[in-house]
C-alpha cells in the first residue's frame, strides 16, 4: 500500500510546502480543495486507466506510470491551459505564460472565452467512450439493465454511436451563443475525428498483438536482436496514447472548474497536480489488487459517471452547474456501483453448493 500511495503522500507534502510558501493558509487551503475537487472528478478516470492499462505490456505500464504523470501534471493541468490562450487570443507563448503569472484575471476571461470549445472537444471525446461502452451488444455484465440492456441492442446498429454523438453536439450548439455555434460544431467534430482516429488504432493494433499471442509461430515479442517486435511496440503506444487523450479530456473539465475557486495559474496547477498524481495512484491500485475483476460493476459506475460528465460538458454551453456537483455525482455513481458489487458477490456465494464432506476414514 505504502508502495502505491507513498509518492502521492509524498508529492501532496511538498505542494503544500509550496503553496504555504506562495501565499500563506490562504493559498494552502485553495491548493487542498482544488486537489479534492480533481480526485473527485477523476476518480472514474482511475478506473478507466486501469482498465487499459492492464491489458498493456509492463513497459508500457511503466511509461505511463512515469512520463504518463509527467504529462498529466505539467503538460496537462499547466501547459495545456496556456496553449488554448495561445490559440483562442492569438497570443504568442511567452505572452500568454505572463499573462497568466502577472494578469490572472484576463487569463481567466481568455480561458473563460475559450469555454464552448474546450467543453465541445472533451463533451464529444468522453461522450463517444460512455456510448462505445453502454453501447456494445457483446457485453455480458450489466448493471443499470433497464437502461444497459435496451442501449446494447441499439449496438446491432453500425455507427449509432457516432449519431447519437451528433445528434448531442447539434443540440449543445443551439444552447450556445448565436457567434459561438459554428466553434461548438467545429471543435466538437474534431474531438470526435480525435476519438475516433486514437480508440481505432489502439484497437487494430490491440487485435493485432493479441492474435500475435495466440499464433504459436508468431507468439514471440522479442526479435533476434532482443528488442521489442513492432507490432507489440506500436500497440502498446496506441493505448498510451488513448490513455492521454482520455486524462486530457478529464483535465479540461477541471481547469475550467478550478477557475471557480482561483485564477491563480500556479495555485491551479500545484492543485490540480496533486490530484492527478492521486489519481495515478488510485490506477496502481486498482490494476495490481485485481479490483476491476472483484468489484464487478465498477466499470460500469465509471463510464456512467464519464457519460454524466459528458452530458454536464456539453449543458455548459448555456448553464453552470457547480463543479462540487459534478465531482459529487461521480462519487455518487461509482459507490453505487461498488455497493451493487458487493452485493452481487454475496448472491454468487450464497447461491453456490457447498462442497460435500470428505469420508472420513476408520
Amino acid at each position: 500500500m505504502l508502495r502505491m500511495f507513498g509518492p502521492s503522500f509524498a508529492l501532496t507534502g511538498v505542494a503544500f510546502a509550496a503553496a504555504l510558501a506562495l501565499g500563506g493558509p490562504r493559498v494552502l487551503l485553495l491548493v487542498f480543495v482544488l486537489s479534492i475537487l480533481e480526485i473527485s472528478l477523476s476518480f472514474d478516470n482511475a478506473v478507466v486507466n486501469a482498465k487499459v492499462l492492464q491489458r498493456m505490456k509492463p513497459l508500457w505500464q511503466t511509461l505511463f506510470l512515469t512520463v504518463g504523470i509527467l504529462i498529466a501534471v505539467f503538460g496537462m493541468r499547466l501547459v495545456l491551459p496556456i496553449v488554448i490562450v495561445v490559440i483562442t487570443a492569438g497570443l504568442g507563448p511567452i505572452e500568454a505564460f505572463d499573462l497568466a503569472v502577472n494578469d490572472p484575471e484576463a487569463y481567466q476571461h481568455n480561458m473563460e472565452a475559450a469555454k464552448e470549445a474546450i467543453y465541445a472537444f472533451g463533451g464529444m471525446f468522453l461522450l463517444m467512450i460512455f456510448l462505445d461502452f453502454v453501447i456494445d451488444e457483446e457485453r455480458d455484465v450489466h448493471w443499470l439493465r433497464p437502461l444497459e440492456v435496451p442501449l446494447a441492442k441499439v449496438g446491432k446498429l453500425n455507427q449509432v454511436s457516432v449519431l447519437i454523438a451528433l445528434l448531442a453536439l447539434y443540440g449543445a450548439s443551439q444552447l450556445a451563443a448565436e457567434d459561438k455555434v459554428g466553434t461548438v460544431m467545429v471543435s466538437g467534430v474534431f474531438g470526435l475525428i480525435v476519438y475516433l482516429a486514437v480508440s481505432g488504432l489502439d484497437s487494430l493494433l490491440s487485435d493485432e498483438v493479441e492474435h500475435m499471442d495466440d499464433d504459436e509461430e508468431t507468439r514471440p515479442k522479442v526479435g533476434p536482436d532482443g528488442k521489442v517486435t513492432q507490432a507489440a511496440a506500436t500497440g502498446g503506444f496506441a493505448a498510451f496514447l488513448y490513455l492521454e487523450m482520455l486524462d486530457a479530456s478529464f483535465s479540461l473539465d477541471g481547469v475550467i472548474g478550478a477557475f471557480a475557486i482561483s485564477n491563480e495559474i500556479l495555485v491551479i496547477a500545484l492543485g490540480l497536480g496533486i490530484g492527478a498524481f492521486w489519481v495515478r495512484s488510485m490506477t496502481i491500485y486498482l490494476v495490481r489488487k485485481g479490483t476491476l475483476a472483484e468489484y464487478i460493476y465498477l466499470e460500469h459506475g465509471a463510464h456512467w459517471a464519464i457519460g454524466a460528465l459528458a452530458t454536464i460538458m456539453l449543458l455548459g454551453m448555456k448553464y453552470h452547474i457547480s463543479e462540487y456537483i459534478t465531482g459529487i455525482g461521480g462519487v455518487v455513481f461509482i459507490g453505487l456501483a461498488v455497493a451493487s458489487s458487493v452485493v452481487a458477490k454475496r448472491r454468487r456465494s450464497a447461491a453456490e453448493p457447498e462442497p460435500e464432506p470428505e469420508p472420513v476414514g476408520r
